[in-house]
């Protein structure tokens, strides 16, 4: 079960992969700009019900077939969590079946490995989602190092911040891709290539220049800044842009462009940093989750900086969304390992990333 934002979903998972899914997500969450805590949690209450259902009939299975509940315990919204965590609880209890609780970006890289076979460890995991990016490897399956990640805004959250100071809907990332994509095709070029006797990427064609946070340093692989990432300045310099833009009454007719040249400078820093680790590592397998990992670009900057040794394993977009099916995947290999999570297993808005060494 997974309820940690703006998405209700409940799924059945066994030892061949996915037997059922169901996903809601909540619309009404666009008027407001960004997610709503309140409607969130309110909105989770009113589905639960029926996503169980859905997925249980899309499955099968009936209740008696259910071996253990597997629910996201953090982190997210905290209200949104906790409707997730008291039904699994109630239906745990009552059904007399052991109860798992999840940390929802290591949930990320199951959902990978639930449509790949090759995404198993070891590996070098990139988590990119509206409030998480992270950079790990993977030795097994549990058992991870923390290589890099964001110091300050979230590559989703940049996205979806950029998105609304260029006046495009919620939520942002897909509309940024969308703009780039114009913008691309305006130019003639490939999203995200350089066109001829341009300077820059992207399909702006060098029309804006925006940085590259923490790529021009030279840091040795035993500095933190090696790996890790900063996305606030970006979305600074991005927003003055597009403020000298408006105050010109020009920033209408270049919304594009700077979506474009936004985008091709998120996906640079993350592909460098997952070509560093994955040249200090000597691990080429990279596998990408989370709710950016829909973003095309991504991938396709991913795969350029990996070349043809490398492997790479995206999940597909109903998978790198928040879904419950990879919520149910990990629960399934902590049960099968014989965790359990006691009665008192609460919400938790920060809970740490588990298995870290």
């Amino acid at each position: 079960m997974e309820t940690s934002c703006d998405e209700t979903s409940a799924a059945v998972v066994d030892e061949h992969g996915i037997r059922g899914l169901a996903i809601a997500s909540q619309d009404a969450h666009a008027a407001f700009g960004g997610v709503v805590p309140e409607i969130a949690a309110r909105e989770h209450i009113r589905s639960l019900d029926a996503m169980v259902r859905h997925a249980m009939r899309e499955a099968d299975v009936d209740h008696a077939d259910i071996a253990g509940v597997g629910v996201t315990a953090g982190p997210g919204l905290v209200g949104a969590l906790l409707a997730g965590v008291n039904w699994a609880k109630a239906y745990a209890f009552a059904r007399g079946l052991p109860l798992l609780g999840v940390h929802h970006m290591e949930g990320h890289l199951f959902g990978t490995a639930l449509e790949h076979e090759g995404a198993h460890p070891p590996f070098i995991g990139l988590l990119v989602s509206g409030g998480h990016t992270l950079l790990l490897e993977a030795r097994a399956w549990g058992r991870y190092r923390l290589l890099g990640q964001t110091r300050d805004d979230a590559a989703g959250e940049a996205f979806d911040k950029v998105a609304r100071r260029l006046g495009l809907p919620y939520p942002g990332g897909p509309e940024i891709q969308r703009a780039a994509e114009r913008s691309a095709a305006a130019h003639g070029t490939a999203a995200g290539s350089k066109a001829a006797g341009s300077p820059a990427a992207g399909g702006a064609a060098g029309r804006f220049q925006l940085p590259r946070p923490m790529l021009s340093r030279r840091d040795l692989p035993g500095d933190p800044a090696y790996y890790d990432m900063s996305f606030s300045g970006l979305k600074t310099a991005a927003a003055r842009i597009a403020g000298q833009l408006e105050e010109e009454s020009a920033l209408a007719d270049a919304v594009d462009d700077l979506a474009a040249e936004f985008q091709e400078a998120v996906v640079e820093v993350l592909a460098e940093k997952t070509r560093r680790a994955v040249e200090q590592t000597g691990c080429r397998r990279v596998v990408l989750g989370g709710g950016v990992a829909r973003n095309s670009r991504l991938r396709e900057g991913l795969a350029e900086r990996l070349g043809s040794s490398g492997e790479l394993y995206a999940p597909s977009p109903r998978l790198a969304t928040d879904n419950a099916a990879m919520i149910a995947a990990a629960a399934q290999f902590r049960l099968a390992r014989g965790e359990r999570s006691p009665w008192s297993l609460n919400a938790e808005a920060a809970l740490a990333f588990p298995g870290l060494a």
